[in-house]
């Protein structure tokens, strides 16, 4: 079962200062007083690589405030970072060298589903380390079986398919043609975003392709079949930037909706701004305007110099305060973590 932990920087950066004039990050209350050390494994190669870093950045700005606020157990909080490179294998490796030789006490990542899900199953949930995706939204971790150690700090693709089915219908769009991965994110967002559409009156045909193939111009016009009036692209940039550059120039959809898989800089410029200019999509976002908002939001501009273009920086944010405040609350054990993430955090 997973619990989500969401909404937190809305008011992780007020406990965070608070924190520092209390001393409620000084001093756990009682067990291990190691330092807690936290390992970011996400995506610095293959499709994601744009990712990784921008959403570190997250990460680090929450660890600069927990360590300015007196760290955990007394001690600045260590970050390890790992590279997943959009491959279970790899990313397997890669968690246990993060466990078994940097001795980590939890993980903050990965980022794609399936990748996580795979980490999950063979690796932390069996090693007892508590593990917060801040950008998995796949509806299959809903249900996974993780021991109690798997969670995420995002929402899930069973609400994403909702708003952009109603994005779609406000676009004035009857007709859809779905393109995704064939992976727990893209299913699980293409057949979210089906039904809604298809509730509300639509008709939506989803084609699913493989993640290394050279050409997806079968799909294309597989997922085109009934009269598609719009591309949903539910993959990730380097292979949208391959679809959508055949799309356009087989005249098969030049009308694309996004989503945070393909929200990319990296995109646009491959396929060209001109071509995507006015084209929309959806991805997960900060939320109304509150005074925690635009404190994080100053701080994050102080630190890196603007706001980030890229989603999941502030959810990485969010899972990396509450494995800090879990570990305060609790210990660094990673099954004290897990246990006292739903508490300090909320989620179900």
């Amino acid at each position: 079962m997973i619990s989500v932990l969401q909404g937190a920087s809305r008011k992780a950066i007020a406990i965070a200062l608070a924190a520092s004039m209390l001393g409620f990050l000084l001093v756990g209350c009682g067990g291990e007083k190691q330092q807690l050390k936290i390992a970011f494994l996400a995506d610095y190669s293959g499709p994601l690589k744009e990712f990784g870093p921008v959403i570190q950045t997250g990460v680090e700005l929450a660890i600069d405030h927990i360590n300015a606020a007196g760290g955990v157990n007394g001690k600045d909080v260590l970050l390890v970072t790992g590279d997943s490179g959009l491959d279970k294998t790899k990313a397997t490796e890669e968690a246990r060298r993060l466990i078994d030789i940097e001795g980590v006490h939890a993980i903050v990542g990965p980022l794609s589903s399936g990748v996580t899900l795979a980490v999950s199953g063979s690796v932390t949930s069996t090693s007892n380390i508590p593990q917060i995706s801040p950008s998995a939204t796949s509806p299959a971790l809903t249900n996974a079986e993780d021991n109690g150690y798997l969670f995420r700090s995002t929402i899930s693709d069973a609400a994403q398919g909702v708003i952009l089915a109603d994005l779609a219908k406000s676009e004035g769009y009857t007709k859809a043609g779905v393109l995704y991965e064939n992976s727990p994110y893209g299913q699980g967002l293409a057949e979210a975003f089906k039904a809604s559409f298809e509730a509300n009156g639509g008709s939506a045909t989803i084609t699913a392709y493989e993640a290394k193939a050279a050409s997806y111009l079968s799909e294309l016009k597989a997922s085109a079949a009934n009269g598609g009036e719009v591309l949903i692209a539910a993959g990730y940039p380097t292979q949208a930037a391959i679809f959508i550059k055949e799309a356009l120039e087989n005249k098969i959809y030049d009308k694309f909706l996004f989503v945070d898989g393909t929200k990319s800089e990296d995109l646009i410029t491959a396929v060209g701004a001109a071509a995507l200019e006015g084209q929309k999509g959806t991805a997960p976002g900060a939320g109304p305007e509150t005074p925690a908002l635009k404190a994080w939001n100053d701080a994050y501009e102080a630190k890196n110099g603007k706001l980030p273009s890229l989603p999941f920086v502030r959810e990485a944010y969010d899972a990396t305060i509450c494995l800090a405040l879990a570990a305060v609350s609790s210990s660094t054990a990673g099954a004290d973590i897990a246990a006292a993430l739903p508490k300090v955090c909320g989620g179900d």
